[in-house]
């Protein structure tokens, strides 16, 4: 079985940690695992990516359109954006809470969040929205978002991994004094 992953969001927010727990619970597994993304624009605000292929046979990184199992949205308008990659009865799993990207403040483009929430609920059949300002209120920080979409992602059943893989992995790669607050917002979706 084979699952085709992508996130995405907003440099800042943890896409890129996010990924990296995801491959490091596959890895512990030993569930082959394949991924790309996007570094460069984290530093500036802009459109961040991860592609993840879970499971045997997989030889490139990269997820065709129409073929991504799950899409965790970490922006409302980034889950807009790459929903052609979703297959047809494809997962979302999308924050509520806007971050407008760089390239929506330099264009001259309008940005209405709760159109781009509208626009899903629209197109997605199995869509999981967090409230990401209550996660952030019970939880006392917005930098636990990566880790409470994560819980969410578990939560579909499209992650491919159980809560104790992604335990061991924020385990392994959260620095220790965030390591409560982690397990916390790992459960707080759940």
């Amino acid at each position: 079985m084979n699952k085709n992953i992508i996130l995405c969001g907003v440099g800042g927010q943890g896409t890129i940690l996010a990924s990296r727990l995801i491959a490091a619970a596959a890895m512990n597994r030993n569930i082959p695992i394949r991924t790309a993304e996007t570094i460069g624009m984290a530093q500036r605000g802009g459109s961040v990516f991860s592609h993840l292929r879970l499971g045997s046979g997989v030889h490139s990184p990269l997820i065709a359109k129409g073929e991504a199992d799950l899409i965790i949205g970490f922006e409302p308008g980034e889950a807009v954006r790459l929903l052609p990659f979703l297959k047809k009865d494809g997962t979302v799993v999308v924050s509520s809470r806007p971050v407008m990207p760089v390239s929506a403040m330099i264009g001259n483009s309008s940005y209405d969040p709760e159109a781009m929430i509208g626009y899903l609920k629209e197109n997605v059949k199995n869509l999981i929205i967090v409230d990401a300002d209550r996660a952030a209120r019970d939880l006392g920080s917005y930098k636990t978002l990566n880790v409470v979409l994560l819980g969410a992602a578990l939560k579909s059943g499209e992650l491919m991994l159980t809560k104790e893989d992604l335990e061991q992995a924020v385990q392994e790669k959260v620095p220790g004094k965030f390591l409560e607050l982690n397990r916390k917002a790992l459960e707080w979706s759940r």
